[in-house]
């Protein structure tokens, strides 16, 4: 059964439903989805375990979001679906982050403080130095064309876990990319929690700098409004260990793609793309780091 079909299938509609394909999702296909005076967005993916992507994690982690007030009601889920309430309002682009950054840093922060209070059952951790060392295993024993660089990623991973060193923990998005946050007018929400799990606040900080081309003086900002307190070197190169990490995930993770995903991407240029990157926020944190 195609993805469209698997949804008009479903016993929560009122009547019959067309599902309208939505751009984006690499790890997922979405659908707009009206029934009854009501829009719902439809999320067809199955778990992706080269990933860590575990749908019974993503479904969880979407509840607790949404009591926490930081994500729109699941109405559904169940095999390989997953059924939110639409949120009518606009995408934001990496140029509404850094314009909106007070009211995004406050989201991620509410997010980090409440949606743990609201989890229930099993829930995944995601320690992005686990998930390096387990590409980098699935990558080699893949035949990847990046299989020489392999042992200076490894390297470079244990180098930056270091430079982290013990950090609190919180229940984190780990995809901070600008196009989960969505602004309805009144208030910003923020959704996709297929990577979700307990992980350092600097990791989210860090992706979210990355992902959303954040220049040095937003950076200090950034860590400004989150720690409530201006930035100091210690934690200025804890964050960079922590940016970079996201920068090779991001890498590694476009990199296995190429290996094992369906879906009609283009991970070589992405792989390309992020290697970059990663290779400028490196020469970066060992400046500093040799510093």
């Amino acid at each position: 059964m195609d993805a469209e079909a698997r949804i008009r299938a479903l016993a929560i509609w009122r009547g019959p439903v067309e599902p309208v394909r939505l751009d984006g999702g690499i790890t997922n296909h979405n659908f707009l989805v009206e029934d009854d005076g009501r829009r719902y967005v439809a999320r067809i993916g199955e778990d992706i375990p080269v990933h860590g992507v575990m749908r019974f994690n993503e479904r969880a982690a979407s509840v607790a979001a949404h009591a926490a007030g930081v994500s729109p009601a699941v109405r559904h889920a169940a095999d390989g679906v997953l059924v939110i309430d639409h949120v009518a309002g606009r995408t934001l682009t990496s140029e509404d982050v850094r314009a909106e950054l007070p009211r995004v840093v406050e989201l991620v922060k509410r997010t980090h403080r409440e949606t743990q209070r609201h989890l229930r059952g099993p829930a995944l951790a995601f320690w992005p130095f686990h998930v390096l060392r387990d590409y980098i295993h699935g990558l080699r024993e893949g035949g990847h064309r990046f299989a020489q660089d392999l042992p200076r990623f490894s390297a470079i991973a244990e180098r930056l876990e270091a430079a982290v060193g013990p950090t609190e923990m919180v229940f984190a998005h780990n995809d901070l990319l600008p196009g989960n946050f969505l602004d309805d007018g009144a208030r910003l929400w923020l959704i996709d929690w297929d990577y979700a799990g307990f992980n350092s606040p600097l990791f989210d900080l860090g992706n979210l700098a990355s992902n959303n081309e954040l220049s040095p003086g937003e950076r200090e900002t950034l860590l400004t409004l989150y720690y409530d307190r201006p930035p100091d070197d210690a934690l200025r190169l804890r964050f960079q260990a922590m940016l970079t990490a996201s920068l090779l995930r991001e890498t590694l993770w476009s990199m296995a793609s190429e290996l094992s995903s369906t879906i009609d991407f283009d991970y070589r240029a992405y792989t390309a793309e992020n290697l970059l990157r990663f290779e400028r926020a490196y020469r970066a944190f060992t400046d500093m780091d040799d510093a």
